[in-house]
């Protein structure tokens, strides 16, 4: 049976490992990206970019606003569109065996 000395050096020489794999992984993903981006003549902007048609900003012709909610706290009356992060209380009523369902605004 290995003693807590000798663990603890193979945890050491795996973290080791793992920090190389992921390094290396990392950079093979960044020279992917820079030959495609050469390919298609893309820029860092043309990444930044908000729109999928490659227009401006706001040109997109999409609807843009407020969404209507979906969930309701019963608790506290706080709501959810169900889009983005959930909020704690979503989390909360979930881990407590609540479903999304128990949660919907009923129309």
């Amino acid at each position: 049976m290995a003693n807590i000395q000798d663990l603890l050096k193979q945890r050491e020489e795996l973290e080791r490992q793992i920090k190389q794999l992921q390094e290396s992984s990392r950079s093979e993903a960044i020279n992917t990206i820079k030959e495609l981006m050469a390919q298609n003549n893309l820029s860092i902007e043309d990444l930044q970019s908000n729109t999928r048609s490659g227009g401006k900003k706001g040109e997109s012709g999409g609807k843009t606003g407020t969404v209507a909610p979906k969930y309701r706290d019963p608790a506290s009356g706080k709501t959810w569109t169900g889009r983005g992060l959930k909020p704690k209380w979503v989390t909360e009523a979930l881990e407590s065996g609540k479903t999304l369902d128990d949660l919907a605004i009923k129309a």
